[in-house]
């Protein structure tokens, strides 16, 4: 794995005006780190999956074929997530995300990645990821060498791909109703939907009531979407945040132990 010329690419980058010369940059990337593949994954709210890299037609085909979308642990792991993340850190102890794994390995994705998420404007979520095959001691040295740059390089193609692509950007998110808050808030807090619906006196069904349409309303593909959206958006706040903000908000002065 080799040196990156950073600021030549960035210049490039800002220079392109076509998705064919933003493919022609990740080609170039990818062989001048030195690695098996480079990606851009644009997952919209509706499952429509735009970008560009250097996998195998013949891979990414099998895996729109296949709605690996459903269960990818990197798409969904990443959704939790607001920094980068090592595969290896992810949760692959399903046996759908194991068998996943054989299979991406073998269409030469290798087995090794690290994918750093993005999140543009009115909650658009976006990947930027690398994948080789290596060691675990080698790789994790090469990108924590490299983490800074590529953190960079994501957001610049993100900017490029919502300018170029300016039709695919999602819209403004509508307004959560307090009950929806309350329930985004509580599975953010690490509350399963049994502790939430007996903290907000409904039921399980009423409960999946307002996460459907919570959901619905932040364009999410899953819960755990709508929960990172709501995060990014600012509609909901954990923590510090949630305890210095004005208003009753959810966890204020309750914890998952306290709860049980």
């Amino acid at each position: 794995m080799r040196a990156l010329k950073l600021d030549q690419f960035l210049h490039r980058l800002e220079q392109a005006e076509a998705l064919d010369q933003i493919q022609d940059l990740i080609i170039g990337l990818r062989d001048s780190l030195g690695v098996d593949h480079i990606v851009y994954h644009w997952v919209s709210a509706d499952g429509e999956q735009y970008g560009y890299g250097t996998y195998d037609p013949a891979w990414v085909q099998h895996y729109i074929d296949s709605e690996y979308l459903r269960i990818d642990p990197v798409v969904l792991g990443c959704f939790q997530r607001f920094h980068p993340v090592d595969w290896k850190r992810l949760d692959w102890t399903s046996r759908a995300a194991r068998a996943f794994q054989k299979d991406a390995i073998a269409h030469g994705v290798g087995n090794q990645g690290f994918s750093i998420p993005i999140r543009g404007p009115n909650g658009q979520f976006a990947l930027f990821t690398m994948s080789h095959t290596a060691d675990d001691d080698t790789w994790a040295a090469f990108t924590a060498a490299r983490q800074r740059d590529l953190i960079l390089i994501a957001h610049f193609l993100n900017q490029k791909a919502l300018k170029l692509e300016q039709g695919r950007a999602p819209e403004p998110v509508r307004a959560l109703s307090p009950r929806e808050t309350d329930a985004l808030t509580f599975l953010a807090m690490g509350y399963s939907r049994g502790q939430v619906s007996d903290m907000l006196s409904i039921s399980e069904h009423t409960l999946r009531a307002y996460i459907e349409s919570a959901r619905f309303k932040l364009g999410a593909l899953n819960t755990t979407h709508a929960v990172a959206r709501a995060l990014s958006e600012g509609l909901i706040l954990i923590g510090g945040a949630a305890r210095a903000a004005p208003g009753n908000w959810p966890g204020r002065q309750m914890s998952p132990t306290a709860a049980r």
